[in-house]
């Protein structure tokens, strides 16, 4: 195989996975606003095209022609590069994730830590988006999406490290494969709660979006972006969900196994109950405070992620 056929092997993956992410994103954006009108009991987006299907299309359309303003006490080269750096982990986690057996741009035999190093590049951006866009606001929900990401990603990697300990690899293959009998779910239940919390926090969604909290910051970080730039926030924050919930279900209900259906099916529809209930929460529960947020991360996740890990460590290494 030549080098530009190498080349167009990737360039061909990366476009397929880019065009997934910006349709799922679509679809993902127009069930929320479907969810939460049952939840307050109204119809929801129903005038453009069937159930409202083509309501986010027009929105992203209208996005495409709005003027990209760039406000001139900014840190210019900063403001421009801080929605690509956001936006550019989506596709790269995307294409790590198998969606079945053989199935999949790739299967690191790191997967796992390769999906944990990538997902926090994301926040990089939100710091560099809040600090060049020289506004109070958009600087204290930077600072507020910093503290909040690197406080929940030490629980969320040591209850990752429980499933590594029980998988015995890092590849997400081999974590699948090894609950075609049992999913981790039924195993590790702490674990599962932990980093489906952390995941909340992580993507930055009620009840913890204190980083973009309106009624104090007006849209925090990503307050001065206009245009496609916002858009790629909006991508960005939508496919986190999507990976996260896909993490999920590779991790603890067993990835693609299952009875029956084709095993894309089975993914996909795990996938997307787990992302209908963080959708469910949202409009549900409301945000915390910051005291509370961090509060509840340092006193009662870490050390619970901590002792289920020592256990889990005794129970499936110590010969129990």
């Amino acid at each position: 195989m030549t080098i530009f056929e190498i080349l167009l092997r990737i360039v061909l993956a990366f476009g397929i996975v880019v065009t997934f992410v910006a349709l799922n994103a679509l679809f993902l954006v127009w069930l929320e606003r479907k969810v939460s009108a049952v939840i307050q009991n109204r119809l929801g987006p129903m005038e453009v095209g069937p159930l409202g299907l083509f309501q986010t299309l027009a929105d992203a359309l209208k996005l495409l022609g709005k003027e990209m303003i760039t406000p001139t006490s900014v840190d210019r080269f900063v403001f421009l590069l801080a929605p690509i750096i956001t936006f550019l982990p989506a596709p790269l986690l995307v294409s790590a994730i198998p969606i079945a057996q053989g199935i999949g741009v790739s299967d690191l035999n790191v997967g796992a830590l390769y999906l944990m190093a990538v997902s926090n590049i994301a926040f990089i951006g939100i710091l560099m988006a809040g600090w060049s866009s020289n506004n109070k606001y958009s600087l204290l929900g930077a600072i507020r999406a910093v503290a909040q990401n690197v406080s929940y990603e030490i629980p969320m990697l040591l209850a990752v490290l429980t499933i590594v300990l029980m998988a015995g690899s890092l590849k997400l293959s081999e974590i699948v494969k090894a609950q075609e009998t049992i999913p981790f779910i039924v195993l590790q239940p702490v674990a599962f709660l932990i980093y489906f919390i952390c995941s909340i926090a992580e993507s930055n969604r009620t009840p913890f979006d204190l980083p973009e909290a309106e009624s104090e910051l007006v849209a925090g970080y990503h307050t001065e972006f206009t245009g496609m730039r916002f858009a790629l926030f909006f991508l960005a924050e939508y496919t986190q969900v999507f990976v996260l919930s896909a993490i999920i279900t590779t991790f603890f209900l067993g990835g693609w196994n299952g009875p029956l259906l084709h095993p894309i099916v089975w993914f996909f529809l795990k996938t997307y109950l787990v992302i209908f209930v963080v959708m469910w929460l949202r409009w549900t529960y409301p945000r915390l405070r910051s005291d509370q947020l961090m509060n509840f991360n340092w006193r009662v996740l870490l050390p619970l992620a901590i002792l289920n890990l020592l256990v889990s460590t005794v129970v499936y290494r110590g010969g129990w």
